[in-house]
């Protein structure tokens, strides 16, 4: 939930800060104090787009920053993880606009994109302002209404996997046909530099190999000379150094038997004279091993030769070229036979079309069993806010198909038309009439019945809704008296679940708050600010009165304030 919201130099607004309790909070004031500015604020603070105009006049720049409480949130978790910002139970959100242009958006102190501040806000806050109810009226969001109560996200996230699968082999069936007739027109030519580099058949890092190979047998007569002259000095040569170490080291045996202080250097001596062995046979090794025979150092002068050729038409690195023969030879195979590995390709696309699609049809069965509970919920919902005779129902059809075209799931045997979604068209409909058929809400729900019908559906969704906070501007539009007083009822009812912010001018709304603020606006130093203050109880009696009566307060209208109070 939002506890804190800090604004300041945005529009009329100076500096406010303003704390949200968990329940009701019900927000007031004059038309023109402020209160839009204070949804605009919250706005921004979701990832709404910003402008320079909303800074104050006379600052540099307007800052939002809002600390909201995390009990436990697995998405938010998951969001900040991704994006290396630590977790913790308390989350800041700050944006800040400057006249310059620039806005930089920040996330628990961590400078962040503002598509993050909105992904993540989204998580946090639903909010509706004062038009955002017509959102009923467009069917292409009714779905995602259905869905939230349904609890959908374990089947859907099995769906996506496969519908996602069946994308990406429909990507390579489009993929394969648009480049088999660019594969055909080069398959001489790929068939002809196939044989040219196989002819030498190069190896991973023999080019390598075989230079180190030529500099030694281009200096193999040297080697041969420097390897005699270690040996013979070594081991076979008057006075080799061998017979030597080996005869110092008899001298300390005769030392050691005489003073043991010389056993450490006779062994020492014994090692010596066993690396010097060790030199010895791998020097006569590599010398007996040396090749002075130069018609092989030829032969690989001239594969080194045919090696640099390909690399410079194919390369440049062997590795580059390597990999070149490796594609060019898919590419060949590829066209050669082009309709097996489409109808090898098709097959597979059928098999998951039918996989997808048993998935999406588990989701219409979701979705077909929660519109029944929907619809009596709804029904009792309007009920209590004054729509007794109403008919509410989910239409639920399947999306067709394009028969022409490749994008469609088999379900029984049937294609269907699929988006991210599944194979299904939503639609709600309504009759706020008795005796009439239910018709989409577009057509028959007035501004009143589509704000009450807007509460309906938040109330009945709001054990499955996530969201910890619902912001309303204004959502009791067309809407007064007795049913107000209902409306009222209804939101005290859905802040048992959420934290509610509500911008209201009805009194009979009003007196259900938790909490209640105000919005006014005051003068300072020859400026119109607006301040938002929180009410103690007897002035919430007094701003009911005035929202009842007007500015002047009467005592019958405070005594109507408190009944109106003491009936919530």
């Amino acid at each position: 939930m939002l506890t804190s919201l800090q604004i300041k130099d945005y529009a009329l607004i100076e500096n406010i800060q303003v704390e949200f309790r968990k329940g009701l909070n019900i927000i007031t004031g004059e038309t023109g104090a402020g209160k839009s500015i204070l949804v605009g604020a919250l706005g921004l603070l979701l990832g709404e787009r910003a402008s320079t105009e909303a800074v104050r006049k006379g600052a540099k720049k307007a800052v939002v920053e809002g600390i909201f409480e995390l009990e436990s949130n697995g998405a938010v978790e998951k969001i900040l993880s991704d994006n290396d910002i630590e977790f913790q139970p308390e989350l800041i959100i700050r944006r800040e606009v400057s006249l310059k242009g620039s806005n930089r958006c920040f996330i628990n102190d961590t400078p962040v994109p503002l598509s993050l501040v909105k992904e993540t806000g989204d998580l946090l806050v639903d909010l509706h302002g004062q038009h955002d109810h017509q959102s009923l009226l467009k069917p292409e969001l009714h779905i995602k209404m259905l869905d939230s109560f349904s609890n959908l996200n374990s089947e859907m996230e099995k769906y996506s996997r496969e519908r996602e699968k069946l994308e990406e082999l429909l990507k390579q069936l489009r993929e394969l046909k648009s480049a088999e007739r660019n594969i055909r027109e080069k398959r001489e030519l790929y068939e002809f530099q196939i044989k040219e580099i196989d002819r030498v058949n190069p190896r991973p890092d023999e080019d390598v190999n075989i230079e180190n190979e030529i500099k030694i047998l281009e200096n193999s007569e040297r080697l041969l000379e420097l390897t005699n002259e270690v040996y013979s000095s070594l081991y076979e040569g008057e006075n080799p150094l061998y017979d030597r170490i080996m005869e110092i080291r008899d001298k300390l045996g005769i030392l050691a038997g005489i003073d043991n202080s010389f056993n450490e250097k006779e062994k020492e001596c014994d090692s010596a004279a066993e690396v010097i062995n060790d030199i010895a046979e791998f020097t006569r090794g590599y010398r007996d091993n040396i090749d002075l025979e130069p018609k092989y150092l030829d032969e690989l002068r001239e594969r080194a030769g045919s090696i640099k050729m390909l690399k410079k038409k194919f390369g440049p690195s062997l590795s580059d070229l390597l990999e070149y023969r490796k594609k060019i030879g898919e590419d060949f195979e590829l066209a050669e036979n082009f309709s097996g590995k489409i109808s090898e390709l098709e097959e597979k696309i059928e098999a998951q079309r039918i996989k997808a699609g048993n998935h999406a049809k588990r989701l219409t069965g979701i979705r077909e069993k929660s519109s029944a509970e929907i619809k009596e919920s709804i029904k009792k919902s309007l009920a209590g806010l004054g729509i007794s005779d109403s008919d509410f129902r989910t239409s639920i059809s399947a999306l067709q198909s394009n028969n022409n075209g490749d994008n469609y799931l088999l379900v029984d045997g049937e294609k269907r038309g699929f988006d991210r979604f599944g194979c299904d068209e939503v639609e709600f409909y309504l009759s706020t009439n008795k005796g009439e058929d239910p018709k989409p809400l577009a057509k028959v729900a007035s501004g009143g019945e589509i704000s009450r019908v807007m509460l309906s559906m938040k109330s009945v969704l709001a054990k499955n809704d996530r969201l910890p906070l619902l912001i309303f501007d204004e959502i009791d539009t067309g809407v007064s008296g007795r049913i107000a007083q209902k409306t009222g009822r209804a939101m005290k009812e859905l802040a048992s679940f959420h934290q509610i912010i509500a911008i209201t001018h009805l009194p009979q709304i009003a007196a259900f708050a938790d909490f209640h603020y105000v919005v006014e606006k005051m003068d300072s130093e020859e400026r119109t600010i607006s301040v938002i203050r929180p009410l103690s109880e007897d002035e919430h009696i007094v701003e009911i009165a005035k929202l009842i009566s007007g500015e002047g307060v009467s005592e019958s209208a405070l005594q109507n304030a408190k009944e109106l109070i003491a009936s919530c």
